[in-house]
C-alpha cells in the first residue's frame, strides 16, 4: 500500500490492483485521526467516505437502552461510509478509532465517479459490502460475541504478557487453554467465546490452532482491548 500499513483480509484494497488503489486514493484528501476521535458519527446526514490507510477503527450502534453494541473492527484497506454515499442513507452506524488512524476521504460525488470510471474498483466495492452482509448475517446468530470480543482480547493479552513467546509472525500463546476456559474466565457462554475468537480471527488479529494462540497484530488487540463505549481508555 505504498508504505502504509498492509491491506486487512477482505479489504476494499486487497481487492485491487496497484494501478487502481493509487487512482482512488490519489482522488481524495488525506485526513488523520487521534485514538478515540469519530470517523464518521450515527445519524449524520454527510456522504463523504473514507478509505483507511493506516489504524483500526470499531463499528457500532447505540441502542435504546444506552448500550453500544459492536458490529465489528475495520482495519487498513476498508472503506467506510461508502452506502452512504451510494444509496445517501444517513449514517447507520459511528466509526470510532481505536488508535490513531490515517483516512483518505473523498466526497460521495467523488466515489462515485470512481466506481464509474473503474469498473473493477466497483466490483471490488461490490464483494467487500456483500461479506459485511454475509458477517452481519452470521452475526445475528448470535450478537452478543461482539460485546464479548473485548473481554476475550483483555484474556488473551494477559495470556501473552504471562506466557506469550515472540516469534517472527507475531506473539505465541502455547498453553492448554480452551474457549470454554476462556468463557469461565470472562462469565460468558463457550458459544459466544468461539463467536469472539471468530471476529479476531476473520480480522487477521488473532490465528488459534489446538493448544496454540497466534497473536499476529498485538498492537491492534492491545487498543481494541482497552477502547470503551465513551471513548475513555481502560487499565
Amino acid at each position: 500500500m505504498n508504505g502504509h500499513d498492509e491491506a486487512a483480509e477482505g479489504a476494499l484494497l486487497a481487492h485491487l490492483s496497484e494501478d487502481d488503489r493509487d487512482y482512488l486514493l490519489a482522488m481524495g484528501t488525506r485526513r488523520r485521526f487521534r485514538a478515540n476521535a469519530f470517523v464518521l458519527m450515527e445519524g449524520d446526514p454527510s456522504d463523504h467516505v473514507h478509505v483507511l490507510v493506516s489504524g483500526w477503527v470499531r463499528v457500532s450502534t447505540i441502542v435504546e437502552d444506552g448500550r453500544e453494541v459492536l458490529f465489528g473492527l475495520r482495519g487498513p484497506g476498508e472503506v467506510l461510509g461508502d452506502l452512504a454515499a451510494i444509496n445517501g442513507w444517513a449514517r447507520t452506524a459511528s466509526c470510532r478509532a481505536i488508535e490513531p488512524c490515517t483516512t483518505v476521504q473523498l466526497t460521495g460525488a467523488q466515489f462515485l465517479a470512481v466506481l464509474r470510471t473503474r469498473p473493477e474498483i466497483a466490483i471490488a466495492t461490490l464483494k467487500t459490502v456483500a461479506a459485511r452482509l454475509r458477517a452481519a448475517e452470521s452475526a445475528r446468530v448470535d450478537s452478543a460475541a461482539f460485546d464479548v470480543s473485548r473481554r476475550v482480547a483483555v484474556v488473551l493479552l494477559r495470556l501473552a504478557e504471562e506466557h506469550g513467546r515472540r516469534v517472527p509472525e507475531g506473539v505465541v500463546i502455547e498453553a492448554a487453554l480452551s474457549q470454554a476456559d476462556i468463557a469461565a474466565q470472562i462469565g460468558a457462554a463457550r458459544r459466544t467465546v468461539a463467536r469472539a475468537l471468530a471476529v479476531l480471527r476473520q480480522r487477521g488479529i488473532v490465528e488459534t490452532g489446538r493448544r496454540r494462540i497466534l497473536i499476529r497484530q498485538l498492537r491492534v488487540l492491545r487498543a481494541f482491548a482497552r477502547s470503551e463505549p465513551n471513548g475513555t481508555q481502560g487499565p
